[in-house]
């Protein structure tokens, strides 16, 4: 497969309300998408790093830059032989840059498998017709409110909740939507980081409640930490930020830090290293489940397709695309019975609309090769 050229297309997109969490709060969704030109077909990934480096040291602004200066004319010294296997390798001696790695990936993924006619579930071994669906609901500024958001999810259909958490709203607010909902409902909390080792006595605060799981509760660096605090806790400690490899996840769970594993294919380097890591965690027994980062509806199809391995035994957060935007830039993925339906067609299977694409474009750049 022979690459002509990507195009860097900036795109901004509100959403539909306030997204709270340790990190920051965020009102509007400020996007990298990828489009790779072959001579055979084009495809699309998308960057999920944040405008600002709160959620990891990648941001927009740098990711245009990394991409444009030296991702893509990396792989273009491959340009007669370009396959996604191949994006790895010409982009190894760049140091970090997952999020960007992963976009690039994904965009020639999605070209190669739309010219060889394979959806992307079934080249990643999906076993999965559709997956389940779970909600991630930001920090409020009350407990009525969290409580009616809630509502609104398990109304919609959403066969778990995600609490994000951090110091001062986690207990309370856990045993608001426990009592208000039943033991019946599938909960869990996310911490992004928020606490350190003194806190696992109010950690394990949480034990009564009988949660799934929580979420990275230390810094991503912290695996002993990790592993000392699931001694002393009984809920399933789950690790997000730290899992950054297939390496990574394996000394995760040799260490005994982690129990269950998100795995989001922008932070680990591509939808290939996701796969890896999900191999991992299924020789181990460890589940996993798909993360999410306010996802378009390129990068939502790409994760519900990864959802539907069999590992992913834990609904994740591949949420309908109205839980963020009025609008998407793909025909949007809607709630069948709690469920998303996985993309049948080539490549990701689904393709931005021009018009809806174009409301949100912010700037555009080509890059030759």
């Amino acid at each position: 497969m022979k690459l002509t050229g990507v195009e860097i297309r900036r795109v901004r997109m509100p959403l539909v309300a306030p997204f709270r969490t340790s990190f920051g709060t965020q009102t509007v969704r400020e996007a990298l998408l990828l489009r790779a030109v072959t001579d055979g077909a084009e495809g699309w990934g998308e960057c999920v790093a944040m405008h600002d480096p709160l959620y990891s040291c990648e941001y927009v602004d740098a990711c245009a830059d990394v991409l444009g200066r030296f991702l893509i004319p990396a792989l273009a010294e491959r340009r007669e032989n370009v396959d996604a296997t191949a994006v790895a390798l010409a982009l190894s001696p760049f140091k970090g840059h997952q999020m960007s790695k992963a976009a690039l990936e994904m965009a020639v993924l999605d070209a190669e498998l739309r010219e060889r006619g394979v959806p992307l579930a079934r080249e990643l071994g999906a076993v999965r017709e559709r997956v389940p669906c779970g909600v991630s609901v930001g920090i409020m500024d009350s407990v009525p409110e969290l409580l009616d958001a809630v509502a609104g999810y398990l109304d919609a259909g959403y066969v778990r909740i995600k609490l994000k958490i951090e110091p001062g709203w986690d207990v309370a607010p856990v045993r608001a939507v426990r009592e208000r909902f039943g033991d019946d409902v599938l909960l869990q909390v996310d911490a992004n980081t928020a606490y350190t080792r003194a806190d696992a006595r109010l950690l394990a605060g949480l034990d009564p409640f009988d949660l799934l799981l929580i979420e990275q509760p230390l810094p991503e660096d912290d695996l002993l930490g990790h592993a000392e605090l699931a001694r002393r806790v009984r809920t399933p400690i789950c690790l997000d930020e730290s899992i950054t490899s297939a390496r990574a996840a394996a000394d995760a769970i040799a260490l005994g830090a982690t129990s269950i594993i998100n795995i989001k294919p922008g932070r680990v380097g591509g939808y290939l290293e996701a796969r890896r890591i999900h191999d991992v965690c299924a020789a181990h027994g460890v589940p996993v489940w798909c993360g999410g980062m306010l996802e378009t509806g390129l990068g939502r199809a790409a994760n519900v397709a990864l959802a539907a391995l069999p590992g992913f035994t834990v609904p994740g957060d591949t949420s309908a695309s109205d839980r963020y935007y009025r609008t998407d830039i793909t025909v949007p993925f809607t709630l069948e019975e709690g469920h998303l339906r996985v993309p049948t067609g080539p490549g990701i299977g689904v393709e931005p609309l021009a018009d809806a694409l174009e409301e949100v474009t912010v700037s555009t750049r080509w890059v030759a090769v």
